[in-house]
């Protein structure tokens, strides 16, 4: 893997480990045609420990997506379709009264798995939304008083249609903020689609996916990515951009410290995919729309209407901020 200038390894001598994480993409690519950016976030959401929003029309292959990553890691995989009549315990579980020993018993809900999609999540009560708060935060559950902690690795994958907006409850604060990034596939190109129509002409790929690594070594390969380096500056760089956003005269919520965290983590996740010890601005600035945008609110106006105004905003910020000089000459 590739040092900074002057640092120590803080990794083992294996200078190849990084290179385990491609066929990973490779293997899902085969699943989804086209989408290797997307892809690629998606397993370092996974490796920073994070949770991904997946916000895209009906049809484009957001459930896949989901499915073709845990069939690839090898994780446990559960689904949850959020309907407006969903309760809480059907999320976490319950505990059930047993004659025989004459006590409560805890019944796992299906949060208990490694990989969780949440589909559909905007279209549950606010009350049954909140049930993920504390699992995505804590990795545990609390039922009766009692702890219940989830084994890791734990993601969840949640989805809804940004165009559909009666009868759902749109998510709030509190919880937008729990996802690391918003991401969305989108449609393929012609190109892409023919491709995809002939991979499934016989059989959908997705049925012979096998894993490329086990979750035990996913869980090894997370353990490294706190070692991955970032400079003084970076942090720096990374407070400038969050204090940017809650100084901007036009927005009303700017980044939280939760955020700001979430950037210096998936930064090195970004930085460890791509085969380096240390992370550098473009790092920050390739994810930084997709971990900021869900996270702002403006200053009037709608929240649904705001979308493209906020991504104009966040590529505006990124260039007020200036990159860090000692980055530029190390680079």
């Amino acid at each position: 893997m590739k040092q900074s200038p002057g640092r120590t390894s803080n990794f083992s001598n294996d200078e190849t480990i990084h290179e385990e994480l491609q066929p990973v993409i490779d293997n899902i690519e085969r699943v989804i045609v086209g989408k290797r950016s997307t892809i690629t976030k998606l397993l370092c959401a996974m490796l920073a420990q994070g949770h991904v929003l997946l916000d895209d029309v009906p049809g484009v292959g957001k459930t896949t997506l989901a499915k073709a990553l845990a069939a690839t890691l090898d994780l446990h995989y559960a689904r949850i379709q959020f309907t407006p009549d969903l309760l809480p315990t059907d999320v976490t579980g319950v505990s059930i009264y047993n004659p025989a020993q004459g006590a409560f018993i805890f019944q796992p809900g299906p949060v208990f798995t490694n990989l969780l999609l949440a589909d559909e999540v905007n279209r549950t009560s606010p009350r049954t939304q909140s049930a993920l708060l504390e699992v995505m935060e804590e990795r545990q559950v609390t039922v009766d008083g009692v702890a219940h902690p989830l084994a890791p690795p734990f993601m969840v994958i949640a989805t809804e249609n940004p165009i559909e907006y009666e009868g759902t409850f749109p998510l709030p604060e509190s919880q937008l903020d729990r996802f690391l990034f918003r991401l969305n596939l989108g449609y393929p190109t012609i190109e892409e689609e023919t491709q995809m129509l002939e991979r499934v002409t016989h059989s959908h790929p997705l049925s012979t996916i096998r894993p490329v690594l086990s979750h035990e070594r996913v869980m090894t390969l997370m353990e490294h990515i706190p070692n991955v380096y970032l400079s003084p500056s970076i942090r720096q760089y990374i407070a400038q951009l969050a204090l940017k956003t809650r100084e901007h005269p036009r927005i009303y919520l700017g980044m939280s410290p939760r955020a700001a965290i979430a950037l210096q983590r998936a930064a090195q996740a970004w930085a460890f995919i791509h085969g380096r010890e240390f992370v550098i601005p473009d790092d920050i600035r390739v994810l930084f729309p997709d971990i900021i945008a869900h996270r702002l609110i403006l200053k009037g106006g709608n929240r649904h209407q705001q979308t493209t105004v906020i991504e104009d905003l966040v590529h505006d910020i990124l260039q007020q901020v200036p990159i860090p000089d000692r980055e530029r000459r190390e680079r």
